[in-house]
């Protein structure tokens, strides 16, 4: 998935937003104000997510390309490093994982007034 088909999935979703916020190549995807993604744009090589913790730590020892979150934390972060062997498919699937259990810890009021569908 190149940076362009990768942006525009992740901005397409419910309250999601993207910015800069801790410098120029640092990509930011955020839920209402809560981080779901980061992507160095410069050196694209991965992208970090949120994970629920055991399955984070099964998709470390199932792929290669899954790493503790580089910069955050391990716990509740992965690194998912491209062009190694995991698809297109299993990524979006990761990046609405990761969204759904940011979105899901938003408060009730909001999730209330920005239903998913």
């Amino acid at each position: 998935m190149n940076i362009e088909e990768l942006h525009l999935f992740c901005i397409q979703k419910v309250g999601a937003t993207d910015s800069f916020p801790f410098d120029n190549k640092t990509l930011v995807f955020k839920v209402f104000g809560k981080i779901f993604a980061l992507v160095d744009v410069e050196d694209y090589d991965g992208i970090n997510l949120k994970c629920d913790p055991t399955y984070a730590l099964e998709l470390r020892e199932r792929y290669a390309a899954v790493i503790p979150g580089f910069h955050m934390n391990h716990k509740h972060w992965n690194t998912i490093q491209f062009f190694n062997d995991v698809d297109d498919q299993l990524l979006k699937e990761l990046i609405n994982h990761s969204y759904q259990l940011v979105y899901n810890g938003l408060p009730k009021k909001i999730r209330d007034e920005n239903p998913l569908g």
